[in-house]
């Protein structure tokens, strides 16, 4: 379970390593290339550590449903008719027990080149996360690679029964799948086909989502079929026998022996996607048995009901959750000019009295628009106090997007994925804003632009800044705001200053959301915060900004700590009695 404070970076290998910028807008491997494991080099991780980060996250690792005709290896091709995008979904597992071939050099090869980037990157002082997506698989899910004891997901289903524990599918008997359209061309150079036959499945399977329907529509998860873990969808009730009896349903040992064999192979962690989707009592059998043979895995649940937190990490085993609904939601508004500080009061009060720890934060991940792009902010910088939030407000851990640490814009239609703010996980794609940090595969950026200098170079600090303190890696938390509530030149809304602090460091932060104004206030910390942090009430402090200035403040007795703030600066002040 959670016990230190983890820097998480987040990439899709597809796209972190490509150096093509063909760009051709529903383009083929051929056309616009894709990154490979390879890529991720020793100057890149080197490059990532820069950062502070702990682990990498590797998005799209597992063999997903692709256009991309792989038959001459032996691999079966997709219908086009339940891909999205050329490249296709990471979220649509066709082979739980194979690596991705766009991803390899070569394709025979490509378990040994995971195996290489688990090593390589362990031996950067790194650890390796990968997906796991245990609610869905894609729609013509078939393992090539598995084990020779193993037995496929849906191989020994009894197709008649809508609902079985012993089936790893739902059914809808009687019924043929109706794909939502049928693939033609976009245009005269990007026939949308490969060698694979159409479709065809009687009894249709109920889509990932959940749709029991025979025709899923287009904006659902149609390329996915849901897994059954003993939760009837037809009548809503619960069929998983008890912890500690062999009445489990099928479909938890096949995925607890899928979650064994990546850790077998060096994997330290998952982010399991969707998690709530699949029942709680899953997790808390599932979880114990991976860390009896394993104990340091780490298992991070994408979760958006609040209300299920506290079961999710104190039952079923997680160490982390997605802290979207709370703080990411929070912080966005203000960093868009729409929000208010009061929300992060609020967020705290929600999360610290027993799951602080817990919560994964962060700006970006491949699910949101980018930071800087028109949906968003624009102006990356805008974002640097709420990072610096998300970074330090708490013990529990943070997550960068790469490509999040440059503006990153995600401003292209790339195909399948339209102009919408964020980076395609669906199609073959070259950033070219990217292109100046990987500079050939040297991770130097020596081709930056000096407003993407600036902004790595805040980030670099902040990582920094979290790795060597022990307030914000391992301290307590004070909101300040109550106590500034009357602080001439202080707005409420649009100011968040709080304490970290420990017995041997005492941080104050101060974030100004102002897009327009100076912050010039004193800040007040009062008596009782004093005394939480063993100082003695009524003696004059000194602080020296650690993050961005070294500027030096001072305040005696009841008086604040003078601060100008520019518009969405931040000061993180080291105190100590003068």
């Amino acid at each position: 379970m959670a016990s230190h404070k983890l820097i998480i970076y987040q990439l899709l290998p597809r796209l972190f390593g490509n150096t093509n910028t063909t760009n051709r807008i529903w383009g083929t491997l051929a056309d616009n290339g894709s990154g490979k494991l390879a890529d991720v080099n020793d100057a890149a991780l080197e490059s990532i550590k820069t950062l502070g980060s702990t682990h990498v996250w590797y998005t799209g690792l597992p063999e997903h449903a692709t256009m991309t005709d792989y038959a001459a290896q032996g691999i079966r091709p997709d219908d086009p008719a339940v891909v999205k995008g050329r490249a296709g979904s990471p979220y649509a597992v066709k082979d739980y027990y194979d690596v991705d071939p766009d991803l390899a050099v070569s394709v025979p090869n490509r378990m040994a080149e995971f195996d290489a980037l688990v090593a390589r990157t362990h031996a950067h002082g790194l650890k390796v996360i990968i997906d796991f997506v245990p609610n869905h698989v894609a729609r013509q899910y078939q393992s090539d690679t598995k084990p020779a004891a193993v037995e496929d997901l849906g191989e020994g289903d009894d197709v008649r029964q809508a609902f079985s524990p012993k089936n790893n599918f739902y059914y809808l008997p009687g019924t043929r799948f109706v794909a939502p359209f049928v693939p033609g061309s976009v245009d005269a150079h990007t026939p949308l086909t490969n060698s694979a036959p159409p479709i065809q499945e009687m009894p249709t399977r109920v889509t990932g989502s959940g749709s029991i329907t025979e025709a899923p529509h287009i904006d659902d998860w149609y390329e996915t079929i849901k897994l059954n873990y003993g939760y009837n969808v037809f009548d809503g009730t619960l069929h998983v026998g008890s912890l500690d009896s062999a009445d489990r349903p099928d479909t938890w040992y096949k995925m607890r022996d899928i979650l064994l064999f990546w850790a077998g192979k060096g994997v330290d962690g998952f982010r399991c996607d969707m998690a709530h989707l699949v029942p709680v009592a899953f997790w808390q059998w599932v979880t114990a048995i991976v860390r009896a043979t394993y104990p340091d895995v780490i298992f991070i649940a994408e979760i958006y009901d609040p209300g299920l937190y506290r079961t999710y990490i104190f039952e079923g085993g997680f160490d982390y959750l997605y802290d979207k609904v709370g703080l990411y939601d929070a912080l966005r508004r203000l960093t868009e000019g729409h929000g208010s500080c009061y929300d992060l009061t609020h967020v705290w009060q929600n999360e610290s009295g027993d799951f602080a720890e817990h919560m994964l934060r962060f700006l970006e991940t491949h699910d949101e628009q980018r930071i800087a792009s028109s949906f968003f902010a624009t102006d990356p910088r805008r974002a640097i106090p709420a990072m610096v939030i998300t970074a330090t407000m708490h013990t529990g851990p943070y997550l960068l997007y790469f490509g999040q640490e440059l503006g990153v814009r995600g401003e292209d239609a790339e195909g399948f994925s339209g102009h919408d703010g964020r980076t395609t996980i669906f199609d073959y794609w070259g950033l070219t804003d990217w292109q100046g940090y990987l500079n050939s595969h040297q991770y130097d950026g020596a081709g930056l632009t000096p407003v993407q200098r600036e902004l790595r170079a805040v980030y670099e600090k902040l990582g920094t800044l979290v790795k060597q303190s022990e307030a914000i890696r391992t301290g307590s938390f004070y909101d300040l705001q109550w106590a500034n509530q009357h602080t001439p030149g202080y707005n409420m809304h649009l100011t968040y200053s709080y304490l970290r602090y420990t017995e041997h460091q005492k941080l104050l932060i101060v974030c100004n959301f102002d897009p327009h104004n100076t912050l010039s206030a004193s800040v007040v910390i009062p008596e009782h915060a004093l005394l939480l942090m063993g100082q003695t009430v009524g003696i004059s402090l000194r602080g020296v900004d650690l993050f961005m200035t070294s500027e030096v403040v001072t305040a005696s007795g009841n008086a604040g700590f003078r601060v100008d703030i520019p518009p969405f600066g931040v000061r993180v002040y080291q105190l100590d009695v003068s």
